[in-house]
């Protein structure tokens, strides 16, 4: 791919899971890019192989990008790599605009956002809606919380792996927005996992369970990829591990907490994925819940 030299210098950190597909549309679209070196190599040598630059330190990616995009795990990660040793603010200058696509907490992003604009620097946030496949064929959605002239700036990085952008306000509200979806889908992840373990204590299959609510007014894509293991056994089928679940859910009853809100299911969720992390399930995939509900209301898995 030849790089269009007057489009913005972008610099990628967290070419993982999403970050490759991603990464991999930017290049698509002609940005020239840079992408921080990770101990995964697979994903960086595919992407140099199709024309970036590894860089060796976040502090190295500041000096040869225009826009940085940021796809880690949370807040502590994002502010690791902002101050950390050779993080992106030790050599950051004016100009500089940063795209958060990770589940973050909105008081730090508003704060952060706050700060770096007295360094003439926009720290936008983006969270993304789909999944591993919507990010390498650049059909993911995008939230995005950023002032109206950061906006204009990386809308077309956005873009590059974003189908659906919606703008939901200033800094901090994409990662509100984004802690409010993740809500609703862990919740019903929840919901799921109880209702399947009621319905085997009653005798009834996943199988029947399914023909009742699949095409029904209940169903919906999370359904079908949580059911994608309560039925077929595929652990893959919505790869989302139950430790960021439960990492979610901490922030999304933090959000309550720091606006004065009542939350009486969401701190229920959350405890369930904190449990089902405490008895060691926190590196396998959300529709696995199923069976640690299971399991507490002494169903067999068949």
């Amino acid at each position: 791919m030849t790089e269009d030299t007057t489009k913005a210098r972008v610099g990628f950190i967290g070419v993982g899971l999403m970050g490759h597909g991603m990464a991999k549309n930017i290049l698509a679209k002609g940005f020239p890019l840079a992408v921080l070196g990770h101990r995964n190599r697979a994903p960086v040598e595919d992407l140099v192989a199709r024309g970036a630059t590894e860089v060796k330190s976040a502090a190295e990616l500041a000096q040869v990008s225009d826009i940085i995009v940021l796809c880690v795990t949370g807040a502590p990660q994002v502010e690791a790599v902002l101050r950390g040793e050779n993080g992106i603010l030790s050599t950051a200058k004016a100009g500089l605009h940063i795209i958060d696509t990770s589940t973050s907490e909105p008081t730090l992003t508003m704060a952060l956002a706050a700060e770096l604009e007295a360094r003439g620097i926009f720290f936008c946030d983006s969270p993304l809606g789909g999944t591993p496949v919507q990010a390498d064929e650049g059909t993911l959605s995008a939230m995005v919380g950023a002032q109206d002239s950061a906006f204009a700036v990386i809308e077309p990085v956005v873009a590059a792996y974003a189908s659906r952008i919606v703008r939901v306000g200033a800094p901090g509200a994409g990662h509100t927005m984004k802690l409010l979806n993740n809500f609703l889908s862990l919740g019903y992840g929840a919901i799921y996992a109880e209702a399947l373990a009621l319905a085997a204590k009653a005798g009834v299959t996943p199988q029947v369970f399914d023909a009742v609510i699949r095409g029904g007014r209940m169903d919906c894509g999370f359904y079908r990829t949580f059911m994608g293991y309560a039925l077929d056994g595929d652990v893959n089928a919505h790869r989302f591990t139950i430790t960021n679940a439960h990492k979610d859910m901490r922030y999304v009853t933090n959000l309550a907490t720091n606006t004065g809100a009542a939350a009486f299911i969401s701190a229920t969720v959350k405890n369930l994925y904190a449990t089902a992390e405490g008895l060691g399930n926190g590196e396998k995939n959300v529709p696995l819940l199923v069976d640690v509900v299971g399991q507490m209301n002494g169903v067999q898995k068949s």
